[in-house]
């Protein structure tokens, strides 16, 4: 089963993809945070026929909900009533600097981001 993985931003929304075993997450695109962004990664689960979705849970330094998790709560709602795929959480604390410090800054570190929220998930759930 094909996985996407979501690497919430406010301004961009970093996305990945597994291959079909669901067992190696790849990169796939950074989407504008807009309002057709629901409509943006229906396509994409439309497209690449994916079974599941995993979002990167954003907590603070303590472990608790940081400002941005309330959007994201707020997208998983939105995407299980449009979809009925199931969603889950992945802890996503510095998978941006992680992205970064792999291979620098350009158009597709917010979607390599994603990857590793989604690898993350694979990896814990082998």
């Amino acid at each position: 089963m094909r996985l996407l993985g979501i690497d919430y931003g406010t301004k961009r929304v970093g996305v990945a993809i597994s291959d079909e075993s669901g067992k190696m997450a790849f990169p796939h695109k950074v989407l504008k945070n807009s309002p057709t962004l629901r409509q943006d990664i229906e396509k994409i689960i439309a497209e690449k026929n994916v079974g599941m979705i995993v979002i990167g849970h954003s907590l603070d330094k303590n472990n608790q909900p940081n400002k941005i998790q309330s959007a994201i709560t707020a997208l998983v709602t939105d995407l299980t009533l449009a979809t009925g795929l199931p969603i889950h959480l992945e802890p996503e604390q510095f998978s941006t600097q992680a992205a970064l410090q792999i291979q620098g800054r350009n158009d597709l570190t917010d979607a390599a981001a994603a990857a590793l929220i989604l690898d993350s998930f694979i990896t814990r759930n082998k």
